[in-house]
């Protein structure tokens, strides 16, 4: 199994299909703190911090992320939590860009 983490992004321009199911799964294997929606067309993972400040340069690590993948997540932010949902919006369902960002995104913790 390779590091998923060191792989890029590849352009989405639409039209193509969402991922099977049997490769999510596999793909979630290299992503395990990270879970399913409740439809199945996104992969979320909450994060809690100690504060504030920690919450934000967490939220500022995944823009960092997701601005150099040019594959940008969903943020919900509390004072001391962060949900980041990933999709890819031009399909509205799952491409393995969503799970190289997830897993780009676990390596900052």
């Amino acid at each position: 199994m390779s590091d998923i983490s060191k792989q890029k992004c590849a352009p989405c321009n639409g039209g193509m299909a969402p991922l099977d199911p049997q490769r999510v799964e596999a793909l979630l294997g290299e992503c395990p703190a990270w879970a399913r929606s409740p439809d199945d067309t996104a992969i979320e993972r909450n994060f809690a911090f100690r504060n504030f400040h920690e919450t934000m340069a967490f939220v500022n690590a995944v823009a960092w992320v997701a601005h150099h993948e040019n594959h940008h997540p969903n943020l919900q932010v509390t004072f001391n939590q962060c949900t980041v949902t990933y999709f890819t919006h031009t399909i509205s369902g799952l491409t393995e860009n969503d799970f190289i960002c997830a897993a780009k995104i676990d390596r900052l913790l």
